[in-house]
């Protein structure tokens, strides 16, 4: 585990030496082991799930054994990386690298609709380029079972501590989340984190405000001026879009079970299987498309929010699914556009499908204003 010595030991990704102890916890971690049986072997989970285990340890020790830093690790994900596009996209594209600079660090503000991909598709796009790759925001809610603290944080993952309800704590916490991510900037490493709280399961994407009061807390404990301190933050907005997104039937229940009754029941496993879910999927053509350093004379978290919105709405990537659910420029779509989307929906419970076009037609409506 790392050690006390530093003060982001508690949240920062792994160093190199931490890697392998992290990849042994892991493989001898019997909730690991069941989720990896349940998931990948469903069906005979219940009656040889026992068998399956100690074949799947040594499988993984045998690809595993013999990773001992992070940009072996890196490797290890980039070949899982290279067969998932493969094998769940039709197309993967980016834009806007070209106005970056692959010697400075940024601060990657992105929109959200996967808990995974986002972050990962961004990272190859980076990598495609020579860029380096980044340090990945991740809430401690997605990291209830050790075993996936131990997984995110051994690929380059740091904790957004959101469990916290004592008010000093959580100040504290703040505090030491945006000294950590001034501190990367600053020497090694660019910074990848969502532009709000969970995804935006209706499609919506908005940058919550308090995100960039998160920023500036470093700043504002050293007295520097909040224009000032924003531009030393190289903030670039991001804009990830998915022709389909694996995850929005889900969603869509979750957003119909809010409006009926009011509240939503989550399962116990389901982030790990949303995770899941979004990478294994189908996604269609996925584009990610990187904005310029925001630039100006900001007063406050509101201005900074709305100008990363701006980009984000301007940028993002448009597939016909976006056209078709909002009925807009239909004539960008083919028929076989539609007739892939139609079957696309057919697999989603009638009274859900009206959730799901609004999601899909809100960026529209967002490029649109």
């Amino acid at each position: 585990m790392p050690t006390s010595s530093d003060r982001f030991s508690d949240i920062r990704p792994y160093n190199d030496d931490e890697i392998q102890p992290a990849i042994q916890r892991v493989i001898n971690s019997d909730e690991f082991m069941d989720a990896i049986v349940s998931f990948r072997f469903s069906k005979i989970a219940k009656f040889a799930g026992f068998m399956l285990k100690p074949l799947l340890r040594r499988y993984f020790l045998y690809k595993w054994g013999g990773i001992n830093s992070i940009d072996e690790m890196q490797q290890v994900v980039g070949g899982y990386m290279k067969h998932m596009i493969a094998s769940t996209t039709t197309k993967f594209s980016y834009s806007g690298l070209e106005n970056l600079d692959a010697n400075k660090n940024y601060l990657f503000v992105s929109n959200h609709r996967d808990i995974a991909m986002d972050p990962s598709f961004v990272n190859w796009a980076l990598f495609s380029e020579n860029f380096r790759t980044v340090r990945i925001a991740i809430g401690d809610n997605l990291l209830s079972k050790p075993f996936s603290s131990d997984l995110m944080r051994m690929n380059k993952s740091f904790i957004v501590k959101r469990a916290l309800t004592a008010p000093r704590e959580m100040m504290k916490a703040v505090l030491q989340l945006s000294d950590y991510i001034f501190s990367s900037l600053q020497t090694d490493s660019s910074i990848w984190i969502a532009q709000r709280e969970g995804r935006a399961k209706d499609g919506f994407d908005k940058t919550e405000p308090a995100i960039i009061k998160m920023f500036y807390m470093n700043g504002k404990k050293k007295k520097i001026a909040f224009s000032d301190y924003i531009k030393q933050l190289n903030i670039v907005p991001v804009a990830v879009s998915y022709e389909l997104d694996p995850c929005d039937k889900q969603k869509a229940k979750e957003l119909y079970d809010k409006a009926e009754t009011g509240e939503y029941n989550k399962s116990e496993f389901e982030d790990i299987e949303s995770i899941v879910r979004g990478i294994v999927g189908q996604k269609g053509h996925v584009h990610v498309a990187f904005g310029k350093v925001i630039d100006g004379d900001f007063e406050d978290a509101e201005q900074v929010a709305g100008a990363i919105d701006e980009q984000i709405y301007q940028n993002y990537y448009l597939h016909p699914s976006n056209f078709i659910a909002a009925q807009q420029e239909l004539e960008k779509v083919t028929e076989s556009d539609n007739q892939a989307f139609a079957a696309h929906l057919k697999g989603i419970a009638p009274e859900l499908q009206e959730t799901v076009l609004k999601m899909y037609a809100n960026p529209v409506k967002n490029s649109l204003s």
